[in-house]
């Protein structure tokens, strides 16, 4: 515990010796969320960086939320634990995939998933999050044929719910949430048969149809904060533990092992530790640096998506 204090206590003077705000997803490692100066999803962090002032933006998080803090935060430097804290779902989407669907079908719309590259965020005609995804479809010309992506759990889920057929979906998952399948979620039903189930959707169509909330990372903090219920089995990384039991600490939380590791933790996410956090602040490095034309051409499906009401 020593070690630990004095590498907290490190961080806050770095902060203050590099005039920088440290933001931390809600699946980072409880330590750092609590040395954060926000917590939350990627989009909403990226946009409460403008919030504060000061020089850099230290982001503990996986790669493709930090250069989204650049994009949104062009004049200010960006840097990360990790470089290698990366996503199965940016993976899965190469850009020059991309750019080849479109050369052959280019009266299609492009809605990306917020988890892609920059590269890829610069090809699309606009941006969604897990929690305006809906939305974001929805603001589409009905007769204009849509191609979403990455993730296919999502963009079934959205498909669903916007009855939108002229879609095509792009075959990529998530590592944490596709693995979850309605056996798993039943048996942890079973053992807390009063729980309430609030599942992300990039959850498979099995586990979704079995949970009583469908939302995003923070979408799913609200529901199960606000609610009357007191016990929740909830369907994302268990890295969100740590909000829920500080918002909502009477109430009890379960979380169902996936078959990759029997735990329900990103391997990514779980890359950064206090030590990388000092480190980066240290040293300003990984460091994010994108060209100027890709942070203009990835900044319009950005504005464009925040534009919608």
């Amino acid at each position: 515990m020593l070690a630990t204090n004095t590498i907290a206590e490190e961080i806050l003077d770095l902060k203050r010796q590099r005039s920088a705000v440290l933001l931390a997803h809600h699946y980072q490692e409880p330590e750092i969320q609590d040395l954060a100066d926000a917590v939350g999803d990627s989009l909403e962090l990226s946009r409460k960086a403008r919030q504060f002032d000061g020089d850099v933006i230290a982001f503990a998080g996986v790669w493709f939320m930090a250069e989204t803090a650049k994009v949104l935060n062009p004049q200010r430097m960006v840097v990360v634990p990790d470089r290698e804290a990366g996503c199965s779902l940016v993976d899965s989407c190469r850009v020059e995939d991309v750019r080849a669907f479109k050369q052959r079908h280019p009266e299609y719309a492009v809605v990306s998933y917020i988890n892609t590259s920059v590269e890829v965020k610069a090809e699309s005609d606009i941006l969604c999050t897990s929690r305006n995804a809906v939305k974001v479809v929805n603001s589409i010309p009905a007769e204009r044929p849509i191609l979403f992506l990455p993730d296919i759990n999502l963009g079934n889920y959205v498909q669903q719910q916007t009855g939108r057929e002229n879609m095509k979906i792009w075959q990529g998952v998530c590592i944490v949430h596709s693995t979850w399948n309605a056996k798993r979620l039943l048996r942890t039903k079973a053992e807390h048969p009063d729980a309430l189930v609030a599942a992300h959707p990039e959850c498979p169509p099995e586990v979704l149809r079995l949970s009583d909330f469908v939302g995003s990372t923070s979408a799913i903090i609200e529901w199960c904060v606000n609610h009357d219920a007191g016990e929740f089995i909830v369907m994302t990384e268990s890295g969100v533990s740590h909000s829920l039991h500080r918002l909502a600490p009477g109430k009890r939380f379960h979380f169902v092992p996936n078959e990759n590791c029997n735990c329900s933790e990103c391997p990514y996410m779980k890359r950064n530790t206090l030590e990388k956090v000092r480190d980066c602040l240290r040293n300003l490095d990984p460091k994010v640096e994108i060209s100027p034309e890709i942070i203009e051409r990835a900044a319009v499906p950005i504005q464009r998506m925040l534009a919608l009401k």
